[in-house]
């Protein structure tokens, strides 16, 4: 009899770790499924914020309640050709190519963090490409975790699969921070330079995306050496980069 009870409380618990892991395995499914439905939305809806910009707002409320973000959609016809092609020169020179992502990139950024963390110094690489980017900025968090890059390598599956090029770097140039609290090439534009998106010269392009990796030091310390030198090699790229 005991060995019998003792057999029914195995198979009960079987049971019930079964279903657990058969519930977590629906609500993953339905955590995909609603992402793509975004996803859709988002092809034809134009995004009034994104998750980078709400956990942006709650950190500057944090030192000042009345804080507000610096945030205009522009359509893709009103920002100017030029910082296109220098984002795209910056941040992802075969934009036009390949299909979300780019795994040797990603092998060469992590082979290069790992050199810097055994050295001991924090700059790193992030290896993401412009429709990754869009992932992680309209839906994800900033955490440096498997699991987030995982849903960022899926969601960039879809997006490509769903929009065209010209749709999410009309997303991506919309929505990518460039200051503290500046987010898009339209405000990115008016904060620093005074001027619109469609009326950016080829140098004020170049030196806007030289900034995306780190715009909010940018920011702060304003045109470094570094800076001048980066904007002057991406403005030399800047016309043989092809633009949906």
């Amino acid at each position: 009899m005991a060995t019998r009870r003792g057999s029914t409380g195995r198979i009960s618990w079987f049971r019930v770790i079964s279903a657990g892991v058969m519930l977590l395995l629906c609500l993953a499914i339905l955590y995909q499924l609603w992402l793509f439905c975004m996803v859709v939305w988002y092809a034809h809806r134009n995004p009034g914020s994104s998750s980078v910009m709400r956990q942006e707002m709650a950190r500057l409320r944090e030192e000042d309640p009345k804080a507000r973000l610096r945030f205009e959609w522009v359509d893709y016809a009103q920002i100017n050709n030029t910082l296109k092609r220098a984002v795209i020169a910056s941040e992802d020179a075969n934009f036009t190519d390949h299909d979300g992502v780019e795994w040797e990139a990603m092998r060469k950024a992590w082979e290069y963090n790992q050199e810097q963390a055994e050295l001991g110094r924090s700059r790193m690489r992030g290896g993401s490409t412009i429709t990754q980017q869009v992932a992680k900025n309209l839906f994800l968090s900033g955490s440096r975790t498997y699991l987030r890059k995982g849903e960022e390598l899926i969601l960039a599956y879809m997006i490509e699969w769903v929009m065209p090029k010209r749709r999410i770097l009309e997303i991506y140039l919309n929505i990518a921070e460039w200051g503290v609290g500046v987010f898009g090439a339209q405000a990115a534009a008016e904060h620093y330079y005074g001027t619109s998106a469609a009326r950016l010269n080829s140098a004020q392009a170049a030196r806007l995306a030289a900034m995306l990796p780190n715009p909010r030091y940018y920011d702060k310390r304003g045109v470094t050496s570094y800076l001048s030198r980066r904007a002057a090699i991406l403005q030399r790229r800047m016309p043989q980069v092809e633009i949906p």
